[in-house]
């Protein structure tokens, strides 16, 4: 791994300019994030729930778009690979996508799938409750097939400096297209990170960085950890690279900060006092923060510091929503120096 460097005011600036540099391949489910927001004041007399009424709507993009829209956020240039109904819902996903001004050349459109759109409702803006469309059944081999081809026209014809992984279950990301697409990174040294769910996670094998979240860890092993004993989290991790070798795993631990493992370094860094409004999408700002300074061949340190800040800046707005590059930049250079 890369000498420990050290964190200064000319570096960190340096840092952040250089995300602009960047072209990110970012592999994953993407989803419609639908927001009602109301206000509630009073219980339905049709059964005991609260009763919102809407005063706004909106969509968004969710799920592996939404890293897109992080890194977009940070300054580098997003390139989303996935797969979408031919529906309703698939129009109005790619609408979103040039909204954001993002490119739909990764984007298939099947007819065998629906667009997965996840409807929150939001009262006196505390989540109430979530309605989920979709399927999560994996892609057809012959879909999986022409989504790899996708993949490698794209990193053999520009120039890719890493490849995120988003996987949401939802079976666009299958054992058969993670084997594929790793090899050739690996051939062409592009370094994988992953944000991992419980389906394929012990088939990320060889890649750079590992990045599950603690309930991951544990559906993923199938054991039990607790979360305030660092030793039994480094078990886990030694468990867990037993089966996938990869360089980096980096263990987020909501409240209790985040851990890095790797065969020379192991550290705990504890989370930064914040008002937690909503926990949704930390995780995509993770992996992004951490994809983009893995990237630029930043130490392990300075990923996890600055990824750590980042998820918990994302926590104290309500809903989905990207990291200001600007606010994590000032945030960095008061805490992290």
């Amino acid at each position: 791994m890369n000498k420990k460097q050290t964190l200064t005011k000319t570096a960190l600036n340096q840092l952040f300019k250089d995300f602009n540099n960047l072209n990110v391949l970012i592999i994953g489910d993407v989803m419609i994030d639908a927001y009602y927001f109301g206000k509630v004041d009073r219980i339905s007399p049709e059964a005991p729930v609260p009763i919102v009424a809407v005063e706004k709507k909106e969509k968004r993009l969710g799920g592996a778009a939404n890293v897109a829209l992080n890194i977009q956020a940070l300054g580098a240039n997003p390139i989303l690979c996935s797969v979408i109904g031919q529906d309703e819902d698939g129009g109005v996903f790619e609408n979103l996508l040039k909204k954001a001004s993002l490119s739909t050349e990764g984007i298939l459109k099947v007819n065998t799938r629906v667009t997965t759109v996840k409807t929150r409702i939001i009262g006196n803006k505390h989540q109430l409750l979530r309605v989920d469309s979709e399927t999560d059944v994996n892609l057809l081999e012959v879909e999986t097939n022409s989504l790899f081809q996708q993949i490698k026209k794209l990193i053999t014809s520009k120039k890719i400096d890493v490849v995120v992984f988003e996987d949401y279950d939802k079976g666009v990301i299958t054992k058969a297209l993670i084997k594929n697409v790793v090899e050739l990174c690996n051939e062409k040294n592009i370094p994988t990170t992953v944000d991992p769910k419980k389906r394929n996670f012990l088939d990320y094998n060889n890649v750079t960085l590992f990045k599950p979240n603690l309930k991951e860890l544990k559906e993923g092993l199938n054991i039990e950890i607790d979360a305030k004993k660092i030793s039994e989290i480094k078990k886990a991790i030694q468990l867990l690279n037993k089966s996938l070798n990869s360089m980096i795993t980096l263990i987020t631990l909501s409240e209790n900060g985040i851990y890095s493992y790797s065969k020379n370094h192991q550290f705990h860094i504890p989370a930064h006092i914040r008002t937690i409004a909503d926990v949704s999408g930390a995780g995509d700002t993770v992996i992004s923060v951490a994809s983009l300074c893995l990237a630029l061949k930043q130490d392990e340190e300075t990923i996890a510091k600055i990824a750590n800040l980042a998820g918990g800046l994302v926590c104290e707005k309500v809903g989905v929503v990207p990291i200001d590059k600007k606010i994590l930049l000032s945030e960095s250079l008061i805490k992290l120096i």
